[in-house]
Protein backbone atom coordinates (compact mmCIF):
# COMPACT_ATOMS: atom_id res chain seq x y z
CA UNK A 1 0.00 0.00 0.00
CA UNK A 2 0.94 3.31 -0.36
CA UNK A 3 2.29 5.34 2.54
CA UNK A 4 1.67 8.77 1.78
CA UNK A 5 2.82 9.97 5.52
CA UNK A 6 5.45 7.68 7.88
CA UNK A 7 6.54 8.78 11.16
CA UNK A 8 10.32 7.50 11.63
CA UNK A 9 10.87 8.33 15.40
CA UNK A 10 12.46 11.75 15.30
CA UNK A 11 11.27 13.23 11.51
CA UNK A 12 8.46 12.67 9.35
CA UNK A 13 9.01 10.94 5.53
CA UNK A 14 6.03 11.45 3.09
CA UNK A 15 5.38 12.08 -0.55
CA UNK A 16 5.28 15.38 -2.25
CA UNK A 17 2.43 15.03 -3.91
CA UNK A 18 2.88 17.89 -6.38
CA UNK A 19 5.37 16.06 -8.24
CA UNK A 20 3.64 13.09 -9.03
CA UNK A 21 2.66 11.55 -11.48
CA UNK A 22 5.96 11.89 -12.69
CA UNK A 23 8.33 11.78 -9.87
CA UNK A 24 7.46 9.48 -6.84
CA UNK A 25 9.42 11.67 -4.43
CA UNK A 26 9.65 11.99 -0.73
CA UNK A 27 10.78 14.55 1.67
CA UNK A 28 11.92 13.72 5.22
CA UNK A 29 11.67 16.50 7.90
CA UNK A 30 11.99 17.02 11.39
CA UNK A 31 10.91 20.76 10.68
CA UNK A 32 7.09 21.56 11.44
CA UNK A 33 7.85 24.95 9.33
CA UNK A 34 8.29 22.28 6.29
CA UNK A 35 5.10 20.32 7.53
CA UNK A 36 2.97 23.83 7.63
CA UNK A 37 4.05 24.84 4.18
CA UNK A 38 3.31 21.18 2.41
CA UNK A 39 -0.26 21.31 4.00
CA UNK A 40 -0.66 25.27 2.30
CA UNK A 41 1.08 23.84 -0.69
CA UNK A 42 -0.93 20.86 -1.64
CA UNK A 43 2.30 18.61 -0.87
CA UNK A 44 0.40 17.01 1.93
CA UNK A 45 -3.54 17.27 0.69
CA UNK A 46 -6.94 15.20 1.40
CA UNK A 47 -8.94 15.76 4.11
CA UNK A 48 -7.43 12.89 6.69
CA UNK A 49 -4.00 13.38 5.73
CA UNK A 50 -4.07 17.04 6.82
CA UNK A 51 -5.06 16.26 9.99
CA UNK A 52 -2.03 13.10 10.37
CA UNK A 53 0.25 15.55 9.18
CA UNK A 54 -0.60 18.27 11.62
CA UNK A 55 -0.54 16.21 14.56
CA UNK A 56 2.68 14.88 13.37
CA UNK A 57 4.03 18.50 12.97
CA UNK A 58 2.76 19.06 16.65
CA UNK A 59 4.87 15.93 17.93
CA UNK A 60 7.68 17.62 15.76
CA UNK A 61 7.43 20.61 17.48
CA UNK A 62 7.30 18.95 21.08
CA UNK A 63 10.39 17.44 19.99
CA UNK A 64 12.24 20.14 18.61
CA UNK A 65 11.85 22.11 22.11
CA UNK A 66 14.33 22.02 24.24
CA UNK A 67 13.38 24.53 27.04
CA UNK A 68 13.52 22.83 30.61
CA UNK A 69 10.63 25.04 31.62
CA UNK A 70 7.04 23.90 31.12
CA UNK A 71 5.41 26.68 30.55
CA UNK A 72 7.63 27.70 28.03
CA UNK A 73 7.67 24.30 26.63
CA UNK A 74 3.49 24.52 26.32
CA UNK A 75 3.60 27.59 25.01
CA UNK A 76 5.78 27.07 22.34
CA UNK A 77 3.87 24.13 21.15
CA UNK A 78 0.96 25.61 21.62
CA UNK A 79 2.08 28.56 19.10
CA UNK A 80 2.85 26.02 16.52
CA UNK A 81 -1.16 24.50 17.48
CA UNK A 82 -2.43 27.67 16.13
CA UNK A 83 -0.01 28.18 12.90
CA UNK A 84 -0.90 24.94 11.65
CA UNK A 85 -4.36 25.74 12.00
CA UNK A 86 -4.06 28.53 9.37
CA UNK A 87 -3.14 26.43 6.84
CA UNK A 88 -6.42 25.24 5.35
CA UNK A 89 -9.73 26.61 6.39
CA UNK A 90 -12.15 23.84 4.96
CA UNK A 91 -11.30 20.13 6.86
CA UNK A 92 -12.71 19.78 9.81
CA UNK A 93 -10.14 17.02 10.29
CA UNK A 94 -7.39 19.32 10.55
CA UNK A 95 -8.92 20.83 13.47
CA UNK A 96 -10.05 17.84 15.18
CA UNK A 97 -6.62 16.62 15.22
CA UNK A 98 -5.18 19.90 16.58
CA UNK A 99 -7.45 20.01 19.30
CA UNK A 100 -6.60 16.38 20.35
CA UNK A 101 -3.25 17.58 20.72
CA UNK A 102 -3.94 20.48 22.20
CA UNK A 103 -5.71 18.41 24.56
CA UNK A 104 -2.80 16.03 25.50
CA UNK A 105 -0.61 19.22 25.76
CA UNK A 106 -2.81 21.15 28.16
CA UNK A 107 -2.38 17.50 30.92
CA UNK A 108 -0.36 17.50 33.78
CA UNK A 109 3.16 15.88 33.60
CA UNK A 110 6.87 16.96 33.08
CA UNK A 111 7.98 18.16 29.47
CA UNK A 112 9.10 14.51 28.96
CA UNK A 113 6.10 12.86 29.99
CA UNK A 114 3.95 15.43 27.83
CA UNK A 115 6.66 15.28 24.93
CA UNK A 116 6.32 11.69 24.69
CA UNK A 117 2.11 11.64 25.15
CA UNK A 118 1.89 14.31 22.07
CA UNK A 119 4.26 11.86 19.91
CA UNK A 120 2.01 8.70 20.56
CA UNK A 121 -1.17 10.69 20.49
CA UNK A 122 0.36 11.56 16.65
CA UNK A 123 0.33 7.98 16.05
CA UNK A 124 -2.65 6.73 17.31
CA UNK A 125 -4.55 9.47 15.17
CA UNK A 126 -2.71 7.89 12.33
CA UNK A 127 -3.64 4.06 13.59
CA UNK A 128 -7.61 5.15 14.24
CA UNK A 129 -7.43 6.60 10.74
CA UNK A 130 -5.86 3.21 8.87
CA UNK A 131 -8.60 1.60 10.77
CA UNK A 132 -11.59 4.04 9.75
CA UNK A 133 -10.22 3.82 5.59
CA UNK A 134 -10.41 -0.32 6.01
CA UNK A 135 -13.97 0.08 7.81
CA UNK A 136 -15.44 2.64 4.81
CA UNK A 137 -14.34 0.64 2.62
CA UNK A 138 -15.93 -2.71 3.93
CA UNK A 139 -19.26 -0.88 4.62
CA UNK A 140 -19.10 1.22 1.04
CA UNK A 141 -18.16 -2.05 -0.81
CA UNK A 142 -21.14 -3.40 0.34
CA UNK A 143 -23.09 -1.28 -1.75
CA UNK A 144 -21.52 -1.60 -4.83
CA UNK A 145 -23.03 -4.61 -7.81
CA UNK A 146 -21.02 -6.95 -9.10
CA UNK A 147 -20.19 -4.85 -11.95
CA UNK A 148 -20.17 -1.12 -11.41
CA UNK A 149 -18.92 1.90 -13.50
CA UNK A 150 -18.27 4.37 -10.87
CA UNK A 151 -17.49 7.92 -11.15
CA UNK A 152 -15.04 9.81 -7.97
CA UNK A 153 -14.13 13.27 -8.21
CA UNK A 154 -10.40 14.52 -6.92
CA UNK A 155 -8.39 11.98 -5.22
CA UNK A 156 -9.70 9.84 -1.87
CA UNK A 157 -6.97 7.68 -1.51
CA UNK A 158 -3.58 6.40 0.10
CA UNK A 159 -3.01 10.07 -0.84
CA UNK A 160 -5.21 11.86 0.79
CA UNK A 161 -5.73 9.44 4.13
CA UNK A 162 -3.32 7.64 6.66
CA UNK A 163 -4.83 4.30 5.28
CA UNK A 164 -6.47 3.27 2.20
CA UNK A 165 -8.76 6.23 1.55
CA UNK A 166 -12.47 7.14 1.91
CA UNK A 167 -14.40 6.70 -0.96
CA UNK A 168 -11.42 5.37 -2.69
CA UNK A 169 -11.33 2.25 -0.28
CA UNK A 170 -14.88 1.64 -1.36
CA UNK A 171 -13.57 0.87 -5.04
CA UNK A 172 -10.41 -0.95 -4.24
CA UNK A 173 -12.19 -3.41 -2.17
CA UNK A 174 -14.59 -4.00 -4.21
CA UNK A 175 -12.01 -4.95 -6.35
CA UNK A 176 -10.36 -6.96 -4.06
CA UNK A 177 -14.00 -8.98 -3.62
CA UNK A 178 -13.36 -9.79 -6.87
CA UNK A 179 -16.40 -7.64 -8.47
CA UNK A 180 -16.06 -6.04 -11.86
CA UNK A 181 -15.54 -2.30 -11.52
CA UNK A 182 -14.66 0.51 -14.03
CA UNK A 183 -13.69 3.49 -12.71
CA UNK A 184 -14.05 6.85 -14.83
CA UNK A 185 -11.88 9.81 -12.65
CA UNK A 186 -12.49 13.95 -13.54
CA UNK A 187 -9.36 15.16 -13.83
CA UNK A 188 -10.28 17.99 -11.03
CA UNK A 189 -9.33 20.51 -11.88
CA UNK A 190 -7.67 23.37 -10.84
CA UNK A 191 -5.13 21.35 -9.34
CA UNK A 192 -5.93 17.80 -11.44
CA UNK A 193 -5.88 15.57 -8.51
CA UNK A 194 -7.89 13.00 -10.40
CA UNK A 195 -5.52 13.01 -13.51
CA UNK A 196 -2.50 13.38 -11.28
CA UNK A 197 -3.07 11.21 -8.62
CA UNK A 198 -5.95 9.48 -8.63
CA UNK A 199 -5.26 7.86 -11.79
CA UNK A 200 -2.11 7.01 -10.69
CA UNK A 201 -3.13 5.35 -7.66
CA UNK A 202 -5.83 3.17 -9.13
CA UNK A 203 -3.38 2.11 -12.17
CA UNK A 204 -1.28 0.66 -8.55
CA UNK A 205 -4.44 -0.97 -7.67
CA UNK A 206 -4.74 -2.95 -11.17
CA UNK A 207 -8.16 -1.00 -11.44
CA UNK A 208 -9.68 -0.01 -14.68
CA UNK A 209 -9.61 4.03 -14.91
CA UNK A 210 -10.89 5.88 -17.72
CA UNK A 211 -9.61 9.84 -17.17
CA UNK A 212 -12.31 12.31 -18.13
CA UNK A 213 -12.97 15.85 -18.38
CA UNK A 214 -14.86 17.29 -15.54
CA UNK A 215 -17.61 18.38 -17.48
CA UNK A 216 -17.51 14.74 -19.42
CA UNK A 217 -19.69 12.88 -16.21
CA UNK A 218 -22.67 14.28 -16.97
CA UNK A 219 -22.33 13.39 -20.45
CA UNK A 220 -21.48 9.58 -18.85
CA UNK A 221 -24.44 9.67 -17.12
CA UNK A 222 -26.59 10.92 -19.79
CA UNK A 223 -25.87 7.90 -21.74
CA UNK A 224 -26.27 4.92 -19.25
CA UNK A 225 -22.40 4.41 -18.75
CA UNK A 226 -22.34 5.53 -14.78
CA UNK A 227 -23.83 3.30 -12.04
CA UNK A 228 -23.15 5.33 -9.28
CA UNK A 229 -21.02 8.67 -7.76
CA UNK A 230 -18.43 8.05 -5.08
CA UNK A 231 -17.03 10.89 -3.67
CA UNK A 232 -15.39 12.04 -0.01
CA UNK A 233 -15.80 15.14 1.78
CA UNK A 234 -13.77 17.46 3.75
CA UNK A 235 -16.34 18.43 6.16
CA UNK A 236 -19.88 17.12 6.76
CA UNK A 237 -22.32 19.22 8.54
CA UNK A 238 -24.81 18.28 11.46
CA UNK A 239 -27.94 18.31 9.14
CA UNK A 240 -25.80 16.06 6.11
CA UNK A 241 -24.93 18.99 3.85
CA UNK A 242 -21.26 18.03 2.88
CA UNK A 243 -17.87 20.15 1.72
CA UNK A 244 -15.70 18.70 -1.28
CA UNK A 245 -13.85 20.17 -3.51
CA UNK A 246 -15.25 22.27 -6.17
CA UNK A 247 -17.19 20.42 -8.93
CA UNK A 248 -18.81 17.94 -6.67
CA UNK A 249 -21.71 20.28 -6.32
CA UNK A 250 -22.38 19.73 -10.35
CA UNK A 251 -22.24 15.83 -10.27
CA UNK A 252 -24.41 15.98 -7.00
CA UNK A 253 -26.82 17.98 -9.14
CA UNK A 254 -26.84 15.48 -12.48
CA UNK A 255 -26.90 12.08 -10.42
CA UNK A 256 -29.77 13.18 -9.28
CA UNK A 257 -31.30 14.40 -12.49
CA UNK A 258 -30.21 10.75 -14.40
CA UNK A 259 -31.40 8.95 -10.80
CA UNK A 260 -27.90 7.92 -10.25
CA UNK A 261 -26.73 7.13 -6.68
CA UNK A 262 -24.85 9.71 -4.98
CA UNK A 263 -22.31 8.20 -2.10
CA UNK A 264 -20.02 10.21 -0.16
CA UNK A 265 -17.84 8.45 2.38
CA UNK A 266 -15.93 10.13 5.25
CA UNK A 267 -14.46 8.85 8.44
CA UNK A 268 -16.68 10.22 11.13
CA UNK A 269 -13.88 13.15 12.50
CA UNK A 270 -14.89 14.80 9.50
CA UNK A 271 -18.25 15.47 10.82
CA UNK A 272 -18.68 19.31 12.47
CA UNK A 273 -21.45 18.71 14.84
CA UNK A 274 -20.97 22.69 15.91
CA UNK A 275 -22.31 23.43 11.84
CA UNK A 276 -25.78 23.11 11.22
CA UNK A 277 -26.09 23.38 7.52
CA UNK A 278 -23.86 24.00 4.27
CA UNK A 279 -24.12 27.96 4.65
CA UNK A 280 -21.92 27.82 7.80
CA UNK A 281 -19.14 26.02 6.07
CA UNK A 282 -16.14 28.38 5.48
CA UNK A 283 -14.99 27.59 1.97
CA UNK A 284 -11.20 28.58 1.33
CA UNK A 285 -10.19 30.79 -1.68
CA UNK A 286 -6.92 29.37 -3.47
CA UNK A 287 -4.63 31.78 -5.51
CA UNK A 288 -6.28 32.71 -8.88
CA UNK A 289 -2.88 31.37 -10.19
CA UNK A 290 -4.29 28.33 -9.87
CA UNK A 291 -6.95 28.82 -12.79
CA UNK A 292 -4.97 31.24 -14.88
CA UNK A 293 -1.96 28.97 -15.18
CA UNK A 294 -0.94 25.19 -14.67
CA UNK A 295 2.09 23.65 -14.11
CA UNK A 296 3.89 27.12 -14.08
CA UNK A 297 3.27 28.13 -17.38
CA UNK A 298 0.18 31.07 -17.83
CA UNK A 299 -3.02 30.12 -19.94
CA UNK A 300 -5.06 32.79 -19.33
CA UNK A 301 -4.24 36.16 -20.67
CA UNK A 302 -2.11 38.86 -18.69
CA UNK A 303 -4.68 41.04 -16.64
CA UNK A 304 -7.64 38.43 -16.82
CA UNK A 305 -8.90 37.53 -13.27
CA UNK A 306 -9.81 34.57 -11.80
CA UNK A 307 -12.64 32.55 -9.07
CA UNK A 308 -10.49 30.01 -7.19
CA UNK A 309 -12.74 28.75 -3.97
CA UNK A 310 -11.18 25.13 -3.63
CA UNK A 311 -14.58 23.45 -2.44
CA UNK A 312 -17.93 23.73 -3.33
CA UNK A 313 -21.27 22.21 -1.14
CA UNK A 314 -23.71 19.60 -1.68
CA UNK A 315 -26.85 19.86 0.48
CA UNK A 316 -28.13 16.32 1.80
CA UNK A 317 -31.09 16.29 -0.38
CA UNK A 318 -28.99 15.55 -2.64
CA UNK A 319 -26.87 12.56 -1.24
CA UNK A 320 -27.73 8.99 -1.18
CA UNK A 321 -25.52 7.66 2.05
CA UNK A 322 -22.58 8.59 4.10
CA UNK A 323 -20.43 6.09 4.69
CA UNK A 324 -18.16 6.52 7.67
CA UNK A 325 -16.78 3.57 9.25
CA UNK A 326 -19.51 3.06 11.66
CA UNK A 327 -21.73 2.31 8.55
CA UNK A 328 -23.66 3.61 6.17
CA UNK A 329 -25.96 6.39 6.90
CA UNK A 330 -29.17 7.10 4.68
CA UNK A 331 -31.76 10.41 5.05
CA UNK A 332 -32.55 11.92 6.96
CA UNK A 333 -29.59 12.55 8.09
CA UNK A 334 -28.84 14.01 11.65
CA UNK A 335 -25.48 14.18 13.53
CA UNK A 336 -26.29 16.69 16.04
Amino acid sequence: MIKSIEWLGDRVRFIDQTKLPHNESYIETSDVQVIADAIRTLKLRGAPLIGISAAYGVALAALSCRSHDLDTFRNTVHATIVELSSTRPTAINLFYALQRMQHVLSQSGSIEDIRSRLIEEAKRIHQEDQEMCRNIGKHGAALIPETAAILTHCNTGALATGGEGTAQSIITTAHRQGKNITVYADETRPALQGARLTAWELMKHGISVTLITDSTGPVLMKQGKVHCVVIGADRIAANGDIANKIGSYSLAVSARYHNILFYVAAPSSTIDRTISSEEKIPIELRSETEITEIAGHRIAPEGASAFAPAFDTVPASLITAIITEKGVHRPPFSFA
